[in-house]
């Protein structure tokens, strides 16, 4: 992913008002971030364990989705789960439920989506082992990093069309 500015990140959402992405907390770490390993930009509220959000990069410009989840990051499953884009599993908490309110009329009618996601919304780094999971691992796939970053771009873009629509 190209890096991105503050201002382009609170211009990109498509779910939430001007107000509410005026006010989301970025990243705390970024400054600093590995854009060159990241295909998405996704993040927890620093100031709202509640809240999510994940921006990418389509048709030429970037698409912000706004994102809900439990309370912190202790709501996801105990047992072994798999997160729904990057298919990495996890246990202890380490996949959440995330609901995406849907863009236009069917969000503002109260319609959202729901997606098994990392908890950290770290899947980028998951794909190319620059992260570890520290209570579960990934699973044995004769696929090379290469087709598991398109597997996660054709998932993501699957998400981002659903909450779009």
């Amino acid at each position: 992913m190209r890096p991105v500015t503050e201002r382009e990140i609170r211009a990109s959402f498509v779910n939430c008002s001007k107000g509410e992405a005026k006010r989301l907390g970025l990243p705390k770490d970024f400054t600093d971030l590995p854009w060159d390993d990241l295909d998405f930009l996704g993040w927890r509220d620093p100031g709202a364990p509640e809240r999510a959000y994940l921006i990418a990069e389509c048709d030429g410009g970037l698409l912000g989705v706004a994102l809900r989840t439990g309370r912190g990051a202790s709501r996801g499953f105990t047992a072994r789960s798999m997160c729904s884009l990057c298919l990495t599993t996890r246990t202890s908490g380490g996949v959440a439920l995330m609901t995406a309110r849907r863009s236009g009329e069917a969000g503002r009618q109260g319609n959202s989506v729901g997606q098994y996601l990392c908890d950290d919304l770290a899947c980028s780094l998951y794909l190319r082992d620059k992260k570890q999971s520290v209570a579960g691992g990934g699973l044995d796939e004769s696929l090379t990093v290469e087709e598991k970053i398109a597997r996660l771009w054709a998932n993501l873009h699957t998400f981002l069309g659903k909450v779009t629509r």
